[in-house]
């Protein structure tokens, strides 16, 4: 990591949505780094101030990317790098609110994407979605190139938008773009909800005692991939020269089937409910996600490290950590 510790070295970082999940964790490493100032841009719609890092380095910036006026104060700080984590999120939101999630995926990133242009940002780095980029028609372990047009959320499609916006500022103006396909994130940092992921959804309702539901058979697979991976491989995309322009999957290379996941909650927690089969939901099509990670070694040298159950097991530290603030803030 020397090397592409360097690429931060007296630079501004701004990371929209840096209040989230990945976006906290992100901006963690960057103030470990030296960094010269880390702008934050956040509305707090999805996320909590308390889970904002702390520090001299750190501008918070409470607001939204469609507004024009705290657009124009995080990039009056003259960013070298940009971040945008910010989204809408995510498939069941979705599709209980299409329109705001074409205005904030949609209109969002135009707008970021018009600023950073401005101030002629060194590198641009986009958080897309391997979860929506590829369909049912895409062959598994999913590839960059195989995408799809058979998408079942609003959140899929918006996803696709962002990475033809960054690829159209790339084509016409240059400005150096790319695009991380992100996999079935977690770690500590993401608070439990009724739109959230099913990692800290599953430990909110053990901690509670409550049995684990299943939408599905149990039997389906999703390519988890801890924060702490992702985070590294987000630092990797502003440094490799040979990663702008590119879409690269950001994820663990192998399944994790979810009757399992649900069965090793249980056990860390010490839940004695056990587990309950719901309907499947009618958007959720794929039984299986598993992403082909050569491209990331290939260019961004990227190795995820982190073995799934100790994965876990720092998702639990953390809830009993923050405890108090999780509860005050889970919504469902």
């Amino acid at each position: 990591m020397e090397n592409i510790c360097d690429a931060f070295q007296g630079k501004t970082v701004l990371v929209t949505g840096g209040a989230g999940a990945v976006g906290s964790n992100l901006v963690k490493r960057l103030d470990e780094l030296e960094t010269k100032k880390i702008i934050i841009l956040d509305n707090l719609s999805s996320s909590y101030e308390w889970n904002i890092p702390r520090s001299p380095k750190v501008l918070f910036i409470k607001g939204d990317i469609l507004d024009d006026e705290k657009l124009k104060w995080a990039f009056k700080e003259k960013p070298d790098i940009v971040y945008h984590l910010a989204a809408h999120f995510a498939n069941q939101n979705s599709v209980d609110n299409p329109e705001t999630d074409l205005m904030v995926n949609g209109m969002g990133i135009l707008k970021v994407l018009q600023y950073a242009h401005l101030v002629q940002v060194e590198r641009f780095i986009y958080s897309s979605s391997g979860c929506g980029i590829y369909g049912p028609d895409s062959t598994m372990p999913f590839q960059e190139h195989d995408t799809s047009m058979q998408l079942y959320t609003p959140y899929q499609v918006t996803k696709m938008l962002g990475e033809l916006y960054t690829n159209y500022f790339h084509n016409l103006y240059g400005l150096p773009i790319v695009n991380a396909r992100f996999f079935n994130s977690y770690g500590p940092g993401e608070v439990p909800g009724q739109y959230r992921n099913v990692i800290p959804n599953f430990f909110y309702w053990a901690m509670h005692g409550q049995p684990l539901p299943i939408t599905g058979s149990g039997e389906e697979t999703r390519d988890f991939t801890y924060v702490g991976d992702i985070v590294n491989g987000l630092l990797a995309m502003a440094y490799y020269k040979e990663a702008v322009g590119e879409s690269i999957n950001l994820g663990a290379g192998r399944e994790i089937m979810i009757k399992d996941l649900a069965q090793w909650i249980n056990e860390i927690s010490d839940n004695k409910a056990g587990i309950v089969f719901k309907e499947r939901r009618d958007w959720d099509k794929k039984n299986r996600l598993l992403s082909c990670i050569d491209k990331a070694k290939r260019i961004l040298k990227y190795d995820p490290q982190m073995e799934f159950k100790e994965g876990l097991k720092s998702v639990y530290k953390w809830f009993l950590e923050n405890r108090a603030n999780i509860e005050r803030s889970a919504e469902f």
